[in-house]
């Protein structure tokens, strides 16, 4: 069922609730390549599987980006 969430500060629409990996591949990011803070909480990777987003929750996502 479509719901809203803030993700980085932005209004969101998804199928909702759905785990936290679902959203990520929803919203085209690979979850190996994120770090991701869920209502003010850290998540492990290991954990992005079993994590529930639900509607009204804030995500702040960053983008691992490896360089040189």
């Amino acid at each position: 069922m479509p719901g809203t969430l803030i993700a980085n500060g932005q209004e969101t629409t998804a199928d909702l609730p759905c785990s936290l990996e679902d959203f990520l591949r929803a919203q085209n990011l690979l979850p190996r390549s994120v770090v991701v803070e869920h209502n003010g909480e850290a998540v492990a990777s290991s954990e992005f599987t079993h994590r529930v987003v639900n509607a009204g929750d804030r995500l702040e996502i960053v983008c691992i980006v490896a360089g040189g």
